[in-house]
C-alpha cells in the first residue's frame, strides 16, 4: 500500500481557469493603460489640443472661421457630451455687415452624440456668457445662421433646444424689409416662491429680460419685456411666457401671455392692448389693409391656432366712438381672409371721415388759408395698392349715430366686403330723421382710377326732423322720399362725384310747411310783418319735387318745384360737383295778392363751403326807380310796383309725382336681405 502525493504547483498546470487568466490580464491592461495614460495626459495638458482640429473642421464645412482663444473643457457622458469654451468667436459670411455672427466670453454646449453620428448637429441646451449675436438676412434668400457655404440651405442649421443668456447683445438686420434691431438681453433667476421680477412661469432655469431699439419695417422701434426660463427658439411644444411693452412708429403695443415656438408662432394665447394715431399704421406691422382713422385704443384676447388668428372679446375707442366685437384672420388661402363682427353703441360720423377721405379739421383750415383751399367733398385718395393683399368680410352695426351738425341718425347697419380688390358696402342701411335709408356702393380698385357705383334710396324721412336746428323747419310736416343712382371714376370720393353720371331725385307728396318760411322765400314783406306779430302758421304743402340729371359731375335741374297753398317756387340751374359751386335760380309764383313784395327771383350761388343767397339787383333797382317816379306824382302810387297781384296757378303735382315715382323705382338699389 502506498500513497501518491501531487504538489499544488503540478496540479495547477491542468486548471482550465488558469489557462484564461493571463490573456484576460493582458487585454485589460491593453485597454486600461491607454485610458489611464490619456487621462493622465489630459489631466496634465487639458483639452486645448482639440481647438485646432475643431476650428479646421468648422472652416471646411462652413467656409467661416471659428476661433476658440480660451480654454476648452469636455464633460464626457452618454448620449450627451458637454463642451465648455472661453473667448469664442464665429465669423459672419463676407456679405454680412457685421464681422462676427457670435462672440462670447464663455459658452457651455450640450452636444447630442447620437444625432452627431447621424450628421445632425443637435444642441439640447446652450448657455452663453456675455455674448454678442448678430442675425442677418441678405439677398437671394441668404441667412447668416444657415451653415452651408452659400447660407441658403434651410436644413444646414444647428438645432437648439434651449438657450440661456447672461448679459448679452442680440442684433437682427434685414435690408429687404428695412429692419435693424439691437437688443440687450439677460437671464434672470426665479425666486423660490415661484416667480421672478419678470413674472415668468416657464419650467426650470432662468427667466429672461430684454430691452430693444432700432428700426422695424422703416418705423422706429423701442421695446422692453421679459420672457420665460429659456428662449425656446426651436421648441414647438412648450408654451413660452412673454411680456412685451413696445412702441413701433406711432403704435403702442402691450402684450402678455404665451407663445408656442417663437420662430413659428404655432400657438398664441395673449392679452393684448393696442393704441395709435390711425388704424392705417397697422399695415406694416400686421399686413392688414386697415383704413385711415382717428386715434384709437383697443384691448382684447389674441389667439392663434393652425392657420387662424383670432382677436376676440375686444373693446376699444376710435376718436369718440366705441367699438367691440371679434376679428378673425385665416391665412390658409392664397390671400389672407379677414372676417369680423363689429358693434358700436355710439358711432360719431366725424370718426368715419378719414376712412372716406375727409381731411381732418386742422388740415382743412390750413389748406383753406393757402393757395388751393380745400373743398367740402372728401379729396384724400384711397390706397388701392393694399386692396389686393387680403379679402375682407365685415359686418358692422351701430345703435346710435352722433353728428356735429345735429342731423338725427340712428342704427347704422352695413356689410363691408373686399374681394379681388373690389370694395362693396351692401347693404348700407341707416335710420334717418324718422325714415329709413338703404343703399349699395361698389368701388372697383382693379381700375386706375377707381370705378365707383352707388345707389341710394330714402323713404319717409321727416322734414321737421331732418334739420332740427333750423327753427322754421320745426313747424313743417312732410315725408321725403328720394333716390340716387350715380357712377364715376376717381381715387377719392370728391373725384368720383366730379366725374359722375346718373340721376338724383326727391319727392314730398303731402304735408305742411312753415308759412313764414314761404313768405320769406316769396319776399312778401307785408305777410312777414303780420306773422312776426301774430306768430308763425302752417300751410298746406301740395308737393315738392327735385329732379337732377347728372352729366360729367354737373347736376342740371330738370324739375325743381315747391308748391304750397300760398306760393309756388320754381327752380332752374345747375350744381357743379367738380368746382363745388352752386348756380340755382328760384322764381316765385304767388297765389295770393301781397300788398308789399320785392318780387325778385332768388339766386343761390357761392360754393359748398360758403353758399350765398341773393336777389336780382337789376330788377329791384328798376322797381325802386319806378316806385320813386310814381311817388313823385302821388305817395300812394309808390306802392304799385311793390304789389304782387298773384294768383299763381297750382302745379300739376299728380303728373310730377307719377314721373318721380317711376324714376325712383328705376334707381332704387337692389333688394337686400331683411335685418
Amino acid at each position: 500500500m502506498y500513497v501518491r502525493v501531487q504538489s499544488n504547483a503540478c496540479a495547477g498546470r491542468d486548471n482550465p481557469g488558469m489557462r484564461w487568466s493571463r490573456p484576460l490580464l493582458w487585454m485589460t491592461g491593453a485597454i486600461t493603460v491607454p485610458i489611464v495614460l490619456a487621462s493622465l495626459w489630459i489631466a496634465v495638458n487639458g483639452w486645448n489640443w482639440l481647438r485646432a482640429p475643431i476650428e479646421t473642421q468648422v472652416q471646411q464645412k462652413t467656409g467661416r472661421a471659428l476661433a476658440i482663444q480660451g480654454d476648452l473643457h469636455l464633460r464626457l457622458g452618454w448620449p450627451v457630451v458637454h463642451v465648455q469654451a472661453n473667448t469664442v468667436a464665429f465669423a459672419n459670411p463676407p456679405w454680412a455687415t457685421e464681422k462676427y455672427m457670435l462672440a462670447a466670453d464663455a459658452v457651455d454646449i450640450a452636444l447630442d452624440v447620437v444625432q452627431l453620428l447621424h450628421r445632425n448637429i443637435v444642441l439640447p441646451t446652450v448657455q452663453l456668457i456675455r455674448p454678442t449675436v448678430f442675425l442677418e438676412q441678405g439677398t437671394q434668400g441668404r441667412k447668416n445662421w444657415l451653415l452651408d457655404q452659400s447660407q441658403q440651405d434651410e436644413g444646414a442649421q444647428v438645432q437648439i433646444g434651449q438657450i440661456s443668456v447672461d448679459h448679452g447683445t442680440l442684433g437682427y438686420d434685414d435690408s429687404a424689409s428695412h429692419t435693424h434691431i439691437r437688443a440687450d438681453i439677460s437671464s434672470q433667476s426665479t425666486t423660490p416662491g415661484g416667480g421672478s421680477a419678470a413674472d415668468t412661469t416657464a419650467v426650470g432655469g432662468n427667466g429672461v429680460v430684454f430691452r430693444a431699439k432700432g428700426i422695424y419695417q422703416q418705423l422706429p422701434l423701442q421695446a422692453t419685456g421679459s420672457g420665460g426660463s429659456v428662449m425656446a427658439l426651436r421648441d414647438e411644444r412648450q408654451p413660452y411666457p412673454l411680456n412685451v411693452d413696445a412702441t413701433i412708429g406711432h403704435t403702442h403695443v402691450k402684450a402678455r401671455g404665451t407663445v408656442t415656438s417663437l420662430s413659428q408662432h404655432s400657438a398664441v394665447d395673449m392679452q393684448i392692448a393696442l393704441s395709435g394715431n390711425s388704424l392705417e399704421q397697422l399695415y406694416p406691422l400686421l399686413g392688414i389693409p386697415a383704413p385711415a382713422s382717428h386715434a384709437y385704443t383697443t384691448q382684447g384676447h389674441l389667439s392663434h391656432s393652425g392657420s387662424v388668428w383670432r382677436y376676440e372679446n375686444f373693446t376699444g375707442r376710435m376718436g369718440t366712438s366705441d367699438m367691440a366685437g371679434v376679428v378673425e384672420v385665416n391665412t390658409a388661402a392664397k390671400r389672407p381672409q379677414l372676417s369680423a363682427q363689429l358693434k358700436s353703441d355710439t358711432l360719431d360720423l366725424d370718426d368715419i371721415g378719414p376712412m372716406i377721405g375727409k381731411r381732418p379739421a386742422q388740415e382743412t383750415a390750413s389748406a383753406a388759408g393757402g393757395a388751393r383751399p380745400t373743398g367740402v367733398l372728401p379729396d384724400l385718395p384711397f390706397n388701392t395698392d393694399r386692396w389686393s393683399s387680403m379679402d375682407v368680410d365685415v359686418h358692422l352695426r351701430a345703435r346710435h349715430i352722433r353728428r356735429t351738425t345735429g342731423m338725427p341718425m340712428d342704427e347704422l347697419t352695413t356689410h363691408i366686403a373686399l374681394r379681388d380688390a373690389v370694395l362693396t358696402l351692401d347693404p348700407l342701411e341707416v335710420d334717418l330723421a324718422g325714415g329709413h335709408v338703404t343703399g349699395a356702393i361698389a368701388l372697383d380698385g382693379r381700375a386706375n382710377p377707381i370705378t365707383a357705383r352707388a345707389r341710394v334710396q330714402a323713404r319717409k324721412v321727416l322734414l321737421s326732423k331732418l334739420f332740427p336746428t333750423l327753427t322754421l323747419s320745426q313747424a313743417s310736416i312732410g315725408e321725403i322720399n328720394a333716390a340716387a343712382a350715380l357712377s364715376g371714376n376717381g381715387n377719392s370720393i370728391g373725384r368720383m362725384l366730379a366725374t359722375s353720371n346718373g340721376r338724383l331725385q326727391g319727392l314730398i307728396a303731402h304735408g305742411e310747411v312753415s308759412q313764414m318760411l314761404m313768405e320769406k322765400a316769396g319776399l312778401h314783406l307785408w305777410e312777414m310783418l303780420e306773422l312776426n306779430l301774430s306768430g308763425d302758421k302752417r300751410i298746406a304743402l301740395r308737393c315738392a319735387i327735385a329732379d337732377f340729371d347728372v352729366r360729367h359731375g354737373v347736376m342740371q335741374a330738370d324739375t325743381l318745384v315747391f308748391d304750397t297753398e300760398v306760393t309756388t317756387l320754381l327752380g332752374s340751374g345747375s350744381i357743379d360737383l367738380d368746382k363745388e359751386t352752386l348756380n340755382l335760380q328760384i322764381s316765385q309764383r304767388t297765389k295770393r295778392t301781397s300788398p308789399v313784395a320785392l318780387r325778385s327771383p332768388l339766386h343761390i350761388g357761392g360754393t359748398f363751403a360758403k353758399p350765398s343767397l341773393g336777389v336780382d339787383k337789376t330788377r329791384l333797382a328798376m322797381r325802386a326807380a319806378g316806385s320813386a317816379a310814381l311817388g313823385l306824382v302821388n305817395p300812394l302810387l309808390a306802392l304799385i310796383p311793390l304789389i304782387d297781384p298773384g294768383p299763381g296757378a297750382d302745379s300739376d303735382c299728380r303728373s310730377l309725382q307719377s314721373d318721380a315715382t317711376a324714376l325712383r323705382s328705376k334707381n332704387a338699389p337692389a333688394p337686400t336681405k331683411p335685418r
